[in-house]
């Protein structure tokens, strides 16, 4: 595609794809468990969450989640730990069934019935670029309409879609300059 940087910070210039932005703030409207998993509060809050119906646990074995309901149980009750291996899983399995869970909501908030969302579009950081080599980089705004492949690919943790839907559905927009906001400082989401 053109446009798409190929060589990013050989003059000193910092930030990070729009797509990794997005799914941060993305993960921030999803509301995970702020507690670390490393403390007991926080793994009984993602086990109770995997593990309330049926229906969730069907979830986190498919998420990856593989341990027997013996040693669920025995973690829940505290009389065992599970080991760095398993607080790997079990994060990856809740952070995956959550994602899928309030996907279709975040859509829809995103969608706003096709009136769409306000995007902010923070420019990379230049103050390490010598001079000549600055571009002319501001602040942009831009009303992203349809969300739906965004979302998708987020909740599906596939980082090549997303960056492929990012580009294609919200960044393109921005019209003839949209290849200077493929790397920013930040992307906010007025939502």
């Amino acid at each position: 595609m053109p446009e798409r940087n190929i060589d990013f910070g050989k003059f000193g210039a910092r930030g990070i794809k729009g797509h990794e932005a997005a799914a941060r703030q993305l993960d921030a409207l999803a509301g995970f468990v702020a507690t670390p998993i490393t403390q007991h509060r926080g793994l009984l809050a993602r086990l109770h969450y995997l593990t309330r119906t049926d229906r969730a646990r069907q979830a986190a074995r498919e998420a990856g989640l593989t341990v027997t309901d013996r040693t669920l149980k025995a973690w829940l009750d505290g009389r065992r730990s599970p080991s760095r291996r398993n607080l790997q899983a079990v994060e990856a399995a809740y952070r995956t069934v959550r994602r899928h869970n309030v996907a279709r909501y975040l859509t829809v908030r995103l969608n706003r019935e096709g009136r769409g969302t306000r995007v902010e579009f923070h420019p990379l950081n230049q103050s390490q670029v010598t001079r000549p080599h600055q571009r002319v980089l501001s602040f942009r705004t831009l009303n992203v309409r349809h969300w739906d492949r965004i979302v998708e690919a987020w909740a599906n943790d596939d980082e090549d879609a997303l960056d492929d839907a990012w580009i294609n559905d919200a960044t393109v927009d921005l019209g003839s300059e949209w290849g200077q906001y493929e790397y920013v400082t930040n992307v906010g989401f007025a939502a």
